[in-house]
């Protein structure tokens, strides 16, 4: 198939979870298709990046992304509009003249717009089967259902209200869409009830990328990876800190947290750290860390996908400790290649439990690896977009 992809990220490096997906998913697709990418870039674009993704795909046309200004003019009309405000704040003209002129010049058999942001010009090309990669509404949603307080839940409220609306219109104008987990498939259902072309599309791992030696693990280490800047991490690790941590040190005093990822701008004095627990900051290769870790704990409470934290975890056989939270859209089962707590004083007894008992981590280890082998692959998730980008094609001709 002849494929333009539009991406809001620009895929390389892959050094966060959309890059992460959208790169592995071109990179995969590219091995039977022609691939066009039209992507934002965020800052300066350097020629090792561009040719890193002209290896995978035909041509690639990149526009600057201008961030989301909540007081700009554009912004602040965005209140008066059926679309959210950040759609109507982004929305570049530059992008949709690139769409306008590539697609004149070019035939495709299929547009994959690659989430929410990119929708908009996908429906430029409305004489084209159209997909709507990663539809992700679970962390708004959460944060209207979880509200307490009478104003900010009328906030979030009208918040989700504006989203849920928004998705209901768009998704009929694309003959597919695909979403992480099925909690985001039931959400998705809940909006726009008879819209049955939804296909679960996981988020996976590169396998092969997590085969060798990257360090023996060392006792008593813990290791959390994920950059602070986002809201779900930080909830995360001040939880731990505060309540699960010190039980842990209580049982394990040797015991040593790393927390990798950037942490720039984020309040890091609201978190307890003491002499036990480090920032790393943004590390070019997490992988090392990770697989010299005893454990991996993912103390999650909130946020939405399934966590490439922990994939990539097990696919280099570090153990790991989750949330229910943190599992959620993952085939996995507790005491058999993970361990699942919520209860500070249980998560706390299962990351104690973990690091003195060898042949727990080994099992744990063992079993992830071969879980993330047989179902997480990114040649598998691809393959399930695949078969989405035939089945609109072939109802097209039809």
């Amino acid at each position: 198939m002849r494929v333009l992809f539009l991406s809001r990220w620009y895929p390389y490096p892959p050094n966060n979870g959309s890059k992460i997906r959208v790169f592995n998913l071109i990179k995969q697709l590219a091995r039977h298709h022609d691939i066009t990418l039209l992507s934002f870039a965020q800052g300066p674009m350097s020629e090792v990046c561009l040719r890193e993704m002209e290896f995978y795909c035909r041509s690639v046309h990149i526009v600057p992304y201008e961030e989301f200004h909540p007081t700009r003019l554009k912004a602040l009309l965005g209140f008066f509009s059926t679309r959210p405000r950040s759609i109507v704040d982004t929305y570049s003209r530059e992008m949709q003249t690139l769409v306008e002129r590539v697609s004149a010049s070019n035939s495709f058999d299929v547009v994959v717009a690659s989430q929410i942001d990119s929708a908009s010009y996908a429906l430029l090309l409305r004489q084209m089967p159209c997909v709507l990669e990663e539809v992700e509404l679970t962390v708004l949603y959460e944060q209207f259902a979880c509200q307490c307080n009478l104003i900010p839940k009328m906030r979030y409220g009208l918040m989700w209200w504006k989203l849920s609306q928004f998705m209901a219109r768009l998704l009929r104008e694309f003959n597919g869409c695909t979403v992480v987990s099925k909690q985001e498939r039931d959400l998705v259902g809940r909006i726009v009830p008879r819209y049955d072309a939804v296909v679960v599309v996981p988020n996976g791992v590169d396998v092969n990328a997590n085969i060798g030696d990257f360090g023996a693990p060392k006792p008593d280490t813990l290791i959390y990876a994920g950059a602070l800047t986002y809201r779900a991490n930080l909830d995360a690790m001040e939880f731990f800190l505060r309540d699960i941590f010190p039980l842990v040190k209580a049982q394990c005093p040797n015991v040593h947290l790393r927390i990798t990822g950037r942490y720039d701008g984020v309040p890091v004095e609201r978190l307890a750290l003491g002499n036990s627990a480090e920032l790393t900051g943004y590390l070019d290769d997490v992988r090392p860390v990770v697989a010299q870790s005893w454990a991996c704990v993912i103390p999650l409470r909130v946020g939405g996908g399934t966590r490439l934290k922990i994939l990539e975890a097990m696919a280099l056989g570090t153990p790991v400790v989750s949330t229910s939270k943190g599992v959620e859209g993952l085939e996995v089962i507790h005491e058999e290649n993970i361990l699942i707590a919520d209860d500070p004083d249980d998560f706390a007894q299962a990351v104690t439990r973990l690091l003195g008992d060898e042949a727990l981590r080994a099992r744990l280890s063992a079993n992830g690896r071969r879980l993330v082998e047989e179902r997480y692959a990114w040649e598998r998730c691809a393959r399930q977009l695949e078969q989405l980008l035939y089945q609109v094609v072939e109802q097209g001709r039809n």
